[in-house]
């Protein structure tokens, strides 16, 4: 039927909850072709029990209402992010899109853009960075067909998802790589910090979080129960990405490190005096005058000592040098040390903090991969020594 300058078109779908049919009356239209062809498509859509009501709201407005209803669940950290990468990366490209209208191929289209040009001054954008604003789409997108029930699918679902190249295990540091890093940055008063995240894998946030009441050096054991982070240049503190608490055992020349670090701590207090601006219940890696340290802070000494290693003021350089790494990939050493081992993977994920050990298989699937090369040959080796 036509209305003015547009056609509308009307069908009947029944309501879940009463089990009576309503007509639905669905305008604005330009033509009868594509108000005939949309009340086709509705038809089919009545039958199968998945109607949608018609909805103008666009994908931009959509994710604005979404985040503001997840602010409170999510880390403030993790807030910042979404935001950022909302207003960067998903509204200039999609956000004037009906929500209703968005298909595969168009998400799949964003990633395209966004490899290519997606960053600042057109510049391309790491890989990284597309599979994070796909994580948010997909999250989002997904809320919008179970929760707010505006679409009866997720387009981000059925899209062509950006795929990393998968890092193969040693990729980052050897372990004697990891070595002569902790040698170089032995001397400096935040070596303990390097040392427990490497022997850990605990996150970076964490540690600078963690407490002396949150060490038992006579059970082994750390608790890892909050973490820390920057949001708008102010440091926040929160809980673990995972939100619960979690209780890591450390071996003999950790706690030795440890005890090192507490008596170089207890001398710097010593010689501050009452300036001293710690708490009693203090945290383990402080400044020198007692105050927490900055999360960016130990990322930049982490780069200064790799480059300070590879071209030395004095002496010649190092055969091999250093290849640049985060303070992230400690942790991934770490996992990835502990897979390669043997250990289970359910252990390794209770130690790294991650919800389901799902997670720690899709992270490290290339390196169980690798194990699972090597279950081959430790089973025939047993097997020929017991012949």
């Amino acid at each position: 039927m036509k209305r003015g300058n547009t056609w509308s078109y009307v069908i009947r779908v029944t309501d879940p909850e009463t089990g009576t049919s309503k007509p639905k009356w669905v305008g604005g239209f330009p033509d009868e072709d594509a108000a005939k062809e949309a009340r086709d498509e509705a038809r089919v859509k009545a039958r199968r029990g998945e109607y949608i009501d018609r909805n103008t709201i666009t994908v931009g407005e959509y994710l604005d209402q979404w985040i503001e209803s997840h602010a409170v669940e999510i880390r403030p950290r993790t807030l910042a992010s979404y935001r950022t990468m909302i207003r960067l990366y998903i509204k200039p490209h999609i956000g004037g899109l009906r929500l209703q209208g968005v298909r595969p191929a168009r998400i799949t289209k964003l990633y395209r853009d966004l490899l290519t040009g997606g960053g600042e001054d057109g510049k391309a954008l790491g890989i990284s960075t597309v599979t994070r604003t796909h994580a948010i789409l997909r999250k989002a997108f997904g809320d919008a067909v179970l929760v707010d029930e505006l679409i009866p699918s997720n387009p981000v679902e059925r899209a062509k998802r950006p795929k990393a190249a998968l890092n193969e295990p040693g990729s980052v540091w050897t372990t004697a790589q990891l070595s002569t890093f902790l040698a170089a940055v032995r001397r400096h008063r935040l070596f303990a910090f390097y040392h427990l995240a490497a022997y850990t894998g605990a996150r970076r946030g964490e540690l600078l979080n963690l407490r002396w009441s949150s060490i038992n050096l006579e059970a082994n054991q750390i608790t890892i129960s909050g973490s820390t982070g920057v949001v708008d240049g102010e440091r926040i503190e929160g809980a673990t990405k995972s939100g619960r608490s979690r209780v890591v055992s450390i071996d003999d020349e950790t706690v030795t490190v440890l005890q090192e670090h507490s008596k170089a701590q207890a001398a710097d207090k010593l010689l501050v005096g009452e300036k001293w601006r710690g708490a009693k219940d203090g945290y383990v890696f402080a400044t020198a005058w007692g105050d927490p340290i900055h999360p960016d802070s130990v990322g930049w000494l982490m780069t200064k000592t790799i480059r300070a290693y590879n071209t030395p003021k004095e002496g010649p350089r190092p055969a091999e040098p250093l290849p640049h790494a985060r303070v992230h990939d400690l942790r991934h050493i770490h996992a990835t040390t502990l897979l390669l081992a043997g250990v289970p993977v359910h252990v390794v994920a209770a130690r790294l903090g991650h919800a389901d050990p799902a997670i720690t298989l899709r992270v490290y699937a290339h390196v169980i991969r690798s194990a699972e090369v090597l279950a081959a040959d430790v089973f025939a080796r047993v097997m020929n020594q017991a012949a």
